[in-house]
């Protein structure tokens, strides 16, 4: 399943210890969470949509009820809460795991229908929200070569283009890393 957490920041002067705090501390605590497999990070370059957002690879809504999701990673804003606004969580339909979206490449997403992504020349991956939010109802994505992607101001209504953040962490990065006993 995907799962999406979407925000915005409202105090520009914490705004580099929050995405340093997202981007050091929580994706990772994240991955290592069993039922996890992958978590990138993303920075909208286009208005009308939160700031923020990450895209997870996941089992399903069990792994975020879990003792271990609380104790590693779910929760621990508590430092920055009062600065998160516009916070989204949506968990969609299994589409197998999230593409990986490179440093040369933009992840678009669109709510109102495939055919703006499909007039982008792109195939889009189709995701249906099963919980949490469950809005927007239906969503699609894909992922564009920064060079053909048109301005951020030419866009069509209701598409949204995200800069990567973080390289996409996989849960076998972690294991693969983790010790032999």
């Amino acid at each position: 399943m995907i799962y999406t957490v979407e925000c915005s920041f409202a105090d520009p002067g914490s705004e580099a210890q929050w995405n340093d705090f997202y981007t050091l501390e929580k994706l990772p605590a994240l991955i290592s969470v069993s039922g996890f497999h992958t978590s990138q990070r993303f920075k909208a370059l286009t208005g009308g949509c939160p700031v923020y957002l990450a895209v997870h690879t996941m089992d399903g809504l069990d792994v975020l009820a879990g003792e271990e999701y609380r104790q590693k990673g779910g929760g621990n804003f508590a430092s920055w809460q009062r600065h998160i606004t516009d916070w989204h969580r949506n968990l969609y339909s299994d589409i197998g795991l999230a593409p990986a979206v490179a440093a040369d490449e933009l992840l678009v997403l669109c709510a109102t229908g495939p055919e703006s992504l499909l007039a982008l020349g792109l195939s889009p991956l189709t995701m249906r929200a099963v919980a949490l939010e469950q809005l927007p109802p239906r969503r699609w994505l894909a992922k564009l070569p920064r060079q053909h992607a048109p301005l951020a101001e030419s866009m069509p209504q209701g598409v949204f283009l995200y800069a990567p953040m973080t390289q996409q962490l996989r849960s076998s990065d972690v294991t693969d890393a983790a010790p032999a006993r």
